[in-house]
């Protein structure tokens, strides 16, 4: 039976010539599990082959959709970005905030766009993730490297010995960019709504999201 590879990334700067292995990886239909600012995550491309076989990976039920990380706004410019999410992501991009945006275009394929027609987005500040979506021009899904019931990744080890456990093969390509500091979760805001509203709290706390839109609910 095939085991998952690791790269090894963490000798300096993702270099792009370095990256390549992984940005072909991914072409080809691969998937990674690679360090994002908080956790690793598990992800492949957002073509609808390489989004079920993360589904399937991580046992994700149908109303749970997969997360996207971007280069920039633009690579998301089908979604439906209303004054508040514009706002949002000014200010709080690169960062650790999710915006959840209408998809009334379908722009995004089924397992990442939710059942009620909405997609998770954010641009992530960490530096070999810019590097890789720079090499492979494209958005790349994302849902934690962690076996159901067990802590999220913190290093490319914990990410590895998760995708053993859930019985990836050689189709899943681990990028060790060296382990993470402990970190909370990402924070969630909805802005399909009239009135966004913060599904999840998470590093970026509720009170810092109203300094932009005093008018933000959470749960």
């Amino acid at each position: 039976m095939s085991t998952p590879c690791v790269l090894d990334l963490t000798g300096g700067g993702p270099e792009p010539e370095a990256l390549e292995p992984v940005a072909a990886h991914l072409r080809a239909g691969g998937l990674i599990a690679y360090p994002t600012e908080t956790v690793y995550g598990f992800g492949g491309l957002c073509t609808p082959d390489a989004v079920e076989r993360v589904r399937a990976l991580k046992r994700r039920a149908e109303d749970r959709p997969l997360l996207v990380v971007l280069r920039s706004a633009e690579d998301a410019a089908g979604l439906a970005w209303n004054r508040a999410a514009r706002e949002l992501a000014s200010v709080f991009w690169p960062g650790a905030v999710w915006l959840v945006l209408a998809d009334p275009r379908g722009a995004f394929p089924t397992g990442v766009r939710s059942p009620e027609g909405t997609v998770a987005v954010r641009v992530s500040p960490h530096p070999l993730v810019a590097a890789l979506l720079e090499r492979v021009r494209a958005p790349l899904t994302s849902t934690s490297a962690n076996a159901p019931g067990e802590p999220p990744a913190r290093s490319a080890g914990e990410a590895l010995r998760a995708a053993e456990r859930l019985g990836a093969g050689d189709e899943m390509l681990v990028v060790d960019g060296g382990p993470l500091p402990p970190s909370g979760p990402s924070t969630i805001v909805d802005c399909s709504r009239e009135v966004p509203l913060v599904l999840r709290e998470g590093t970026v706390p509720t009170s810092r999201l109203r300094c932009v839109l005093p008018t933000l609910h959470a749960r």
